[in-house]
């Protein structure tokens, strides 16, 4: 329970899969306790061309797991001369996660990317829990209000840009009521034909128009 309390403080991240995509958000405070540590903090990482994880717990976990999948993803590549699925992915990570169980890594991960089979997230609890999330995910501190916003407009059918928006809108209600969750978003879309991270000016004219 204490871990699980770790893990829960200080982010709201999401994820939704769209007609034709993926989307995955988040904002960017970092917390320390009561202290905000930076408001401009990285949580989603891509590892492979279509592939992005987002965040949530202890920084230095995230960030040592970042590097070691980006690494097995290019050295997949290398030996296969394909990539790896979101699938292969999500099983490598879980098996990472499961192995260090006495001395785990305080993260909650979201995995979600295209591949031949189609737009997939994956969540990963610290103990290497893997779960195909096929419509909706959210973590960290802020999920509980973001679910609500994710559960109430989402639909299989709805294109990126309303996924976009969105991910926003359930991004902006979280951090209006969790104090671990604030400052500038970071929206990521992948599809078919490209990686994209949004301009700040695109996330801000979306954001606006939800106030």
């Amino acid at each position: 329970m204490e871990i699980m309390d770790q893990i829960k403080k200080g982010t709201t991240t999401v994820g939704l899969i769209c007609d034709d995509g993926v989307v995955l958000a988040s904002e960017k405070r970092a917390t320390m306790g009561s202290f905000i540590a930076s408001k401009a903090a990285r949580k989603i990482y891509q590892v492979d061309d279509r592939l992005g994880i987002t965040t949530a717990g202890i920084v230095g976990d995230a960030q040592a797991l970042i590097r070691l999948m980006s690494v097995e993803a290019k050295l997949y590549k290398i030996r296969r001369a394909e990539p790896m699925t979101v699938r292969a992915m999500a099983t490598l990570l879980s098996n990472v996660m499961s192995s260090q169980r006495f001395y785990p890594y305080i993260v909650q991960l979201l995995i979600g990317g295209i591949d031949e089979s189609g737009a997939h997230i994956f969540s990963i609890d610290p103990f290497g829990g893997n779960t195909e999330e096929k419509e909706i995910a959210s973590t960290g501190s802020g999920s509980p209000i973001a679910y609500g916003v994710l559960e109430d407009r989402y639909s299989k059918e709805m294109s990126l840009e309303d996924g976009i928006a969105l991910a926003i809108q359930a991004l902006h209600s979280a951090m209006k009521r969790d104090s671990a969750s604030g400052g500038d978003m970071e929206v990521i879309v992948i599809t078919e034909e490209k990686y994209e991270e949004l301009s700040e000016e695109r996330i801000k004219m979306i954001r606006d128009s939800l106030t």
